[in-house]
């Protein structure tokens, strides 16, 4: 605390990122990245335009990513907005669009940037439970409110809504923006972005972070009608023309372009995600339906946090949620078939 703090740096919480330590032989499986490496084209990208040009300032407008994005999703440039990874994106998008005289809603159990983001643009909000099995119910949904942000798939449950009832949210609130929220999308989701071209209300953020494996150079974007992204263009011209250097809109147009690689990367995730989840039921784990790169499990009769720092003696790092209902689940993301080994074998010597 300092004489020199605004109030409103003095009364925040900020958010705590997933930890990035130095421990030798580590196998982290704690703040879901990809654990294989862009691909090859990214890299010949990258290092094509590592080059004199670096002097001049980027494209403001990332003509050339919005143009990729756009044939990608099969919608206009126009429709889509870019920025420094998803949560800058997010960040926009609160201050921009989900500040409104009545509360915004989200999940009990959710991405834990939106309180703090709340907090931030001094956001009034309320909270909807989750279900007992964990789930997002549209109908307890139901309720006057200034707007509507849910993850899809949520975290860090991994469970994912069908396209139906995000239709259903938006039909049941036109006058309110409904923000879907798809980091984890691509490992088994179903996308609203098809909704976006008939209802004006929705908008939905993505993030090259994950699926893409791009997470050190930070690029995230948005797709919604046009009103809802000159918004956030507006916003984002307020506070940073340049959110994008050179490298990063070369390196996401790159990824994009190479559809097999993506395609080859997820499948084999995914099939690492259904094997891992078979060890831990076998060993008793709880192991709540995932559609992200990560599953969400509880060994009963241990609890949470004493689990994950058992896993950290073995150099195995998970993560770990104090919070009411979630304190003994660990969220686990998926690795490498090796790294799930190393995982599932430091958990034999545990138990």
């Amino acid at each position: 605390m300092s004489k020199f703090w605004s109030p409103i740096v003095a009364s925040l919480e900020p958010y705590v990122a997933g930890e990035q330590p130095a421990i030798a032989n580590l196998v982290k499986l704690n703040t879901n990245e990809n654990p294989w490496g862009p691909s090859p084209q990214v890299l010949e990208a990258i290092h094509a335009a590592t080059n004199d040009d670096l002097r001049r300032y980027p494209d403001p407008s990332a003509r050339a990513l919005k143009e990729a994005i756009a044939r990608y999703h099969d919608v206009t440039p126009e429709q889509v907005f870019v920025g420094n990874g998803s949560d800058e994106v997010l960040a926009f998008i609160f201050a921009s669009l989900l500040k409104h005289d009545a509360p915004l809603l989200y999940p009990d159990i959710t991405y834990s940037f939106y309180p703090t983001y709340s907090r931030l643009f001094d956001i009034e909000t309320r909270t909807i439970p989750l279900d007992a099995d964990y789930r997002i119910r549209p109908e307890d949904y139901d309720s006057p409110c200034g707007a509507i942000i849910l993850p899809n798939p949520n975290a860090p449950t991994g469970i994912g809504l069908p396209l139906g009832d995000i239709e259903r949210l938006a039909s049941a609130h036109p006058d309110e923006v409904v923000a879907v929220d798809e980091a984890y999308v691509d490992f088994g989701g179903a996308t609203a972005i098809p909704l976006v071209a008939t209802n004006e209300n929705v908008i939905v953020i993505r993030t090259f972070s994950k699926s893409r494996s791009l997470a050190g150079l930070r690029v995230g974007y948005a797709i919604a009608q046009r009103p809802l992204i000159e918004a956030l263009e507006r916003m984002k011209d307020s506070f940073n023309s340049y959110p994008l250097d050179r490298i990063a809109q070369v390196a996401a147009v790159a990824s994009i372009e190479d559809d097999p690689w993506f395609t080859a990367r997820r499948d084999e995730l995914i099939e690492n995600r259904r094997r891992l989840t078979v060890e831990l039921e076998n060993r008793g784990f709880v192991v709540l339906p995932s559609q992200a790169n990560f599953v969400f499990a509880r060994k009963p009769g241990f609890e949470g946090k004493a689990l994950a720092a058992a896993l950290r003696e073995r150099a195995v790092l998970v993560r770990h949620f104090g919070k009411p209902r979630i304190a003994d689940f660990l969220r686990i993301s998926i690795g490498t078939e090796a790294e799930c080994r190393r995982l599932v074998e430091a958990l034999d010597d545990i138990l």
